[in-house]
């Protein structure tokens, strides 16, 4: 009863966060491993658990939702699809004991992600001119990232979209939102159809992360931005060190 509480509230709050800025998932993986539930299972089964909040805050967020200049929003939901599945295949066939020791340095690309991606973004776009094809090409990595591990995905996403121009932040949350959760989808299918989800832990995390992800997104816009963000920054610093003390320490 306790870790089914600990569940629901964790998916509350990453599903509100994924909605407001992302980095969900830096929640939802460490509290399934602290209840037991293996790194390499806790991944997937995090996946599928966040995977109807993104689809609630896309719900929320359709009419923000825009094509992206000279490229169609059905080329980059196919790109992202491609890699989602490609990403989830690789997590797949990765032994477990690899993936415990590639953990903390996926949160860490995350977490350097998500503190200064938007930041990196103006300043390569103000040096460099970026190309329709070079932005679909990383949508495709972009992919593999997120359904391989997808920690700070939608971070990633928006950085890289910087670079290509788009910067009405309500149209970039909204795309983001989308294909986020299109990244997911196929992995969401594979990581099932392998029998790696942990259902107990997962439809008790699911039931937070849709009523977190849909209100999240209806009240973002009430939330100051850079508070949060710095909030959501710290913690993943330390969620990132305790998993290096943690896999490093044994």
């Amino acid at each position: 009863m306790e870790h089914a509480v600990i569940l629901l509230v964790t998916g509350l709050i990453a599903g509100a966060l994924n909605a407001a800025a992302g980095g969900g998932s830096f929640i939802t993986m460490p509290v399934l491993v602290y209840t037991g539930v293996p790194a390499l299972e806790a991944n997937a089964s995090s996946t599928v658990a966040l995977f109807p909040g993104s689809l609630a805050s896309a719900v929320a967020f359709r009419k923000e939702i825009q094509p992206f200049a000279n490229i169609p929003i059905r080329t980059m939901i196919f790109l992202t699809l491609a890699g989602g599945c490609t990403g989830a295949l690789l997590l797949l066939f990765t032994p477990a004991k690899s993936f415990n020791i590639l953990v903390p340095w996926l949160l860490l690309t995350g977490t350097l992600a998500f503190a200064f991606g938007k930041r990196a973004g103006e300043i390569l776009r103000r040096k460099f001119q970026i190309s329709s094809s070079l932005v679909l090409f990383s949508q495709f990595l972009l992919g593999i990232y997120g359904g391989y591990f997808g920690g700070a995905v939608g971070i990633m996403m928006m950085a890289v979209w910087s670079l290509f121009g788009l910067s009405d932040i309500k149209v970039v949350n909204a795309n983001k939102t989308l294909l986020v959760g299109v990244a997911n989808t196929i992995a969401v299918i594979l990581f099932i159809l392998a029998g790696k989800i942990w259902w107990p832990e997962t439809i008790c995390m699911m039931a937070g992360t849709i009523s977190g992800g849909y209100f999240g997104a209806r009240y973002t816009r009430k939330i100051n931005p850079r508070l949060l963000r710095v909030g959501i920054t710290v913690f993943n610093f330390i969620i990132t060190a305790l998993f290096f003390i943690r896999v490093y320490s044994q």
